[in-house]
């Protein structure tokens, strides 16, 4: 008789968490943190599996590379930046562009304006392919290609190109 009374008091606890959870909705799933760092320091995107980290630039591209493609879920990808977590996008200097969040402080010119590479960019040295200067044109932003030092065209704002630079 006492396990019968034990037996039905559980189902009735059971059946009024049912009830309760049917009645007023089941509680909101806590959101999952998937920021993470690729082996190559860069931002990523951490999968469902929790071992696999996928560059922010490879979120939202057509390919489904997580197992369970939630890299590629409509909720994430249906309105590109906004619909995105903050942490995978950089706003350019110009607001109407933005850029993956990998792809800041890459050494190329990404947003157009060189916004992209500056302030907290450690940029690497220009190397030996390459002579540092402030550029004219956007398309580069600390250094410009050897190959066109001397060629007639100012490159660098001060013409360093032009006069000290060597090919």
């Amino acid at each position: 008789l006492c396990l019968t009374v034990v037996a039905l008091l559980v189902l009735a606890v059971i059946g009024a968490v049912i009830g309760f959870a049917v009645t007023f909705g089941l509680p909101p799933r806590t959101a999952v943190n998937r920021f993470c760092v690729t082996s190559d320091n860069q931002t990523g995107y951490l999968c469902d599996d929790r071992v696999t980290c996928l560059p922010a630039s490879r979120i939202c591209n057509r390919i489904r590379e997580c197992v369970n493609g939630e890299d590629e879920q409509e909720k994430l990808c249906s309105d590109l930046p906004n619909s995105l977590p903050g942490y995978l996008i950089f706003y350019c200097s110009n607001p109407a562009y933005w850029i993956y969040a990998d792809k800041k402080c890459n050494g190329a010119n990404d947003c157009g304006d060189c916004s992209d590479e500056k302030g907290t960019c450690n940029c690497p040295p220009c190397g030996t392919q390459r002579w540092s200067c402030t550029p004219v044109f956007y398309e580069y932003c600390t250094c410009i290609p050897r190959s066109l030092c001397r060629d007639g065209i100012q490159h660098c704002s001060d013409w360093s190109d032009e006069y000290a630079c060597n090919r």
